[in-house]
């Protein structure tokens, strides 16, 4: 059985949904410790089963055992044990997904993970389910919200124009082209997403820049090559923002030691 393993829902809920990720240690004799995870512009709906699992994030530990937790957007690396006979089904979110629930203001939450209610959701999902039957709830209830919400909302259009850009884009290119106050947008997506419109493009390129570094051959890739290629000013720059994130260098950059999305 694999530690990691990832199950990707349909074409349409994948517009809320990036995908659900295993961590299993379910028939696992023993502690797995120090395993590390990455900021990627997500949020996270975690089921613990079992025993339990520690999270350190830049602001606190978490003992998260048997229930379901909310995980804020990260802007550090998360360090991850995984006690023996426990497993953790993690629901990742995209950035726009809580601004289709107004009630929520995220503005003060990163760096987070609180244990909530699963009557608080507005999806029902046994603690215990079957990797199958949350699929099918989850491509259910977000093909629903898709077809119920066919026009996107200002958080997700700003997300959009970000990943659509081959060039780093500023906020005020981004206003102009909503045709919005720079001021108005910027509240609107920290209210949404516990981040600057800036810290979510930083993460995003940081994320392609180490995708980019683990899919190829590092011996021959040129710092120099990454750096450039993801918009950063100089091989410095590009060094000093990631050690800003993981506490090591590119060079030191040991990808065994993270879980890290498989390449589709």
């Amino acid at each position: 059985m694999n530690l990691y393993s990832e199950h990707y829902v349909t074409p349409k809920a994948e517009r809320f949904v990036n995908k659900i990720w295993c961590l299993d240690n379910s028939i696992g004799e023993s502690l797995i410790e120090n395993k590390l995870v990455l900021p990627n512009g997500c949020f996270n709906l975690a089921i613990v089963t079992g025993n339990a699992i520690e999270v350190h994030t830049s602001k606190n530990k978490h003992e998260m055992n048997k229930g379901i937790y909310f995980c804020s957007q990260m802007t550090n690396k998360v360090l991850v044990n995984i006690q023996s006979k426990t497993k953790v089904t993690i629901i990742q979110l995209h950035a726009w997904t809580l601004s289709m629930f107004p009630k929520y203001d995220l503005s003060n939450f990163t760096d987070s993970i609180i244990k909530i209610n699963p009557e608080e959701l507005p999806f029902k999902i046994g603690i215990d389910s079957d990797i199958e039957n949350l699929l099918q709830t989850i491509n259910i209830y977000f093909e629903e919200l898709s077809n119920s919400h066919s026009e996107k909302n200002v958080i997700e259009k700003i997300c959009e124009i970000i990943k659509n850009q081959e060039e780093e884009i500023s906020v005020s290119a981004i206003s102009k082209d909503i045709k919005s106050s720079q001021r108005l947008l910027q509240i609107k997506f920290k209210t949404a997403t516990g981040l600057t419109i800036k810290k979510y493009i930083q993460i995003l390129k940081f994320r392609k820049s180490v995708d980019q570094m683990v899919n190829s051959d590092l011996e021959k890739l040129k710092l120099t090559d990454v750096a450039l290629y993801n918009k950063y000013f100089d091989q410095s720059h590009f060094i000093k923002k990631f050690k800003d994130v993981t506490k090591t260098t590119p060079k030191m950059f040991d990808p065994d030691s993270y879980f890290l999305s498989h390449k589709r």
